[in-house]
């Protein structure tokens, strides 16, 4: 059996194939982050799903990509922690900046960038990704992202600066007591998806001008620092995987075009294209 996982700090998506690539079953489990979820919670969220349990021993190879995954001592974390469960596969662990660039592009040079609950980009030439600068998160980084968004929202709502209405709306579908905030943000294991959850709201709101002018101003924000560096032409194909990027594409094509972009494709959720390229180009071991 072969397990192919897509893992976001929200949610994590697996695939088991058998050996001759037929699907046999798929999850989703709760996000697996191992940047910011502890190794124990790491463990019982996957062990809580009974159809990864039941096949644990029969698993002989493990395709992870991972947010979190793109520096060492976290990618080395999750590898221990699939490891200790699925005790005879082989175990490749990936960052998903390489997921979505296997689910968009393939073996073809663009660029691709990731808009979820966090945020990324890089330039892949064909064999290699190329990043100008690493990730470092939901507290410096993640421009235009879920939980970027969320965080904006929850100032502008304190700050008084939302509109009245939609504040009245806020504070009927959110608990917004400052202590429980708090200790969401600094005591409660993932903050970054905390603060995401927040970012659904502005889904009901899409055609608000107040809503338009934060999505537009954080997608600027994500071309200045994350693909104008690269300084590719409009010639480049250019990629984006996730839902802020796929429920507000028409405000992202927008900014694409200012800044001299033309926005190739947009992928809501990567499993089924990263599952037809491992189908593809991928030879698991027997």
């Amino acid at each position: 059996m072969i397990l192919i996982a897509d893992g976001g700090s929200t949610k994590a998506d697996w695939i088991a194939l058998d050996t001759q690539k037929e699907e046999v079953f798929r999850v989703r489990t709760l996000g697996l982050n191992p940047a910011v979820v502890a190794r124990e919670e790491l463990n019982n969220r996957i062990v809580n799903m009974f159809q990864l349990i039941n096949i644990k021993e029969e698993v002989t190879e493990i395709h992870f990509y991972g947010a979190g995954c793109g520096t060492a001592q976290p990618a080395k974390i999750l590898q221990e922690v699939l490891k200790s469960i699925f005790v005879n596969a082989t175990i490749h662990i990936a960052e998903d900046m390489l997921a979505a660039v296997y689910a968009a592009t393939g073996k073809t040079p663009a660029l691709v960038c990731i808009l979820g609950t966090g945020s990324n980009s890089c330039y892949f030439d064909g064999a290699q990704l190329q990043m100008k600068t690493p990730s470092l998160g939901y507290i410096l980084m993640d421009e235009a992202s879920g939980n970027y968004f969320g965080k904006l929202l929850l100032r502008e709502y304190f700050y008084d600066k939302m509109p009245k209405v939609m504040a009245a709306r806020f504070r009927e579908e959110f608990n917004l007591d400052a202590d429980v905030i708090k200790e969401n943000l600094y005591r409660m294991p993932n903050p970054n998806m905390y603060l995401a959850s927040f970012a659904k709201f502005m889904f009901e709101f899409k055609e608000e001008k107040y809503i338009k002018k934060i999505i537009k101003r954080g997608f600027q924000e994500f071309f200045k620092y994350r693909i104008l560096p690269y300084e590719k032409d409009a010639q480049t194909p250019l990629y984006f995987i996730g839902s802020i990027a796929f429920y507000f594409r028409d405000i992202l094509e927008k900014v694409a075009v200012k800044n001299g972009h033309v926005i190739t494709d947009v992928i809501q959720r990567p499993i089924d294209n990263l599952l037809a390229y491992h189908k593809k180009e991928v030879t698991f071991r027997n």
